[in-house]
């Protein structure tokens, strides 16, 4: 399943003018669209308790955690990792733990 979205300015007829994406791109559109600007650049893993961020991801699915050594997506579970990728533990610091581990998604051949 694909949606529809027009490209504008390249012709007149609707029809022959639409670039066809991908279902998961409404997800991550809608998914935007929805978030709060704080969520948008990520969150300080430092500024949660370890169980904090926990409840972060198991709330949210997903979240953007924005500390220098990391910057990447931390998941609640494999079902948000793409179809090549892998569920890996990685750690984060905390306000309360300096090694919280949290699942990060990883190619299946480990080059991320």
């Amino acid at each position: 399943m694909s949606i529809a979205i027009p490209v504008s300015g390249f012709c007149n007829a609707l029809p022959k003018c639409v670039m066809r994406l991908p279902k998961w791109s409404a997800l991550i559109i809608a998914a935007m669209s929805f978030s709060s600007s704080a969520f948008a650049a990520g969150v300080d893993s430092r500024a949660y308790t370890c169980d904090g961020l926990h409840s972060l991801v198991a709330a949210n699915r997903f979240v953007f955690v924005n500390y220098p050594s990391f910057m990447d997506f931390v998941v609640a579970n494999s079902s948000y990792c793409s179809g090549g990728e892998i569920i890996q533990l990685r750690s984060v610091p905390t306000s309360d733990n300096p090694e919280c581990l949290v699942n990060r998604c990883r190619n299946r051949s480990g080059s991320n």
